[in-house]
């Protein structure tokens, strides 16, 4: 009998603490934020993602200059291979790996110095978007503001990515 009623005042207790929890959890304010999808659609971003792909516009030409070539020849081959010889089916495979190599080359050196660019323009981007939630954290009095990754799935009423993204327009804003 004592066992019975030590088990039942363990439950009771247990179940006391679970709905005080409960109630804490239901006033505790919480939101959630896409910290990449709020900096990427921010005015900002695109304005820098406009003038890399303006800096950068050559290199691309240059390689999807460079990919074309390839293509010709590597159609060329296949459609005259029986009327070739050993030796220009030969010249024709060098070339195709001589351009492949180039190819290869210009993209990894365009890939490092857009990656160079980016870091270079995207840099204090944290410290703004630190200031974004903050001030957000104070105007909405939110307990808690997690990545938006930590959970499955956000309904809306908690997603606060649009807010970041307007905190960070406005802060691109001339005062």
């Amino acid at each position: 009998m004592v066992g019975l009623r030590k088990i039942t005042m363990t439950g009771v207790a247990l179940l006391v603490a679970l709905l005080a929890a409960m109630t804490a959890q239901a006033e505790m304010k919480i939101a959630f934020v896409d910290v990449d999808r709020a900096v990427a659609s921010s005015e900002g971003a695109q304005k820098l993602l406009r003038q890399l792909q303006d800096e950068f516009r050559t290199d691309e030409d240059t390689i999807k200059k460079i990919q074309t070539q390839a293509a010709e020849l590597l159609q060329k081959m296949q459609k005259d291979s029986e009327v070739m010889s050993d030796d220009e089916k030969r010249r024709v495979q060098q070339e195709i790996e001589s351009l492949n190599n180039d190819f290869v080359y210009q993209r990894q050196k365009l890939q490092k110095e857009v990656a160079a660019r980016q870091n270079e323009l995207f840099a204090g981007t944290e410290d703004k978007v630190r200031r974004a939630i903050e001030d957000l954290v104070k105007e909405n009095d939110f307990d808690m503001i997690l990545p938006r990754a930590a959970a499955l799935y956000v309904g809306d009423l908690y997603d606060v990515t649009r807010k970041v993204t307007e905190k960070l327009n406005a802060m691109d804003q001339p005062q």
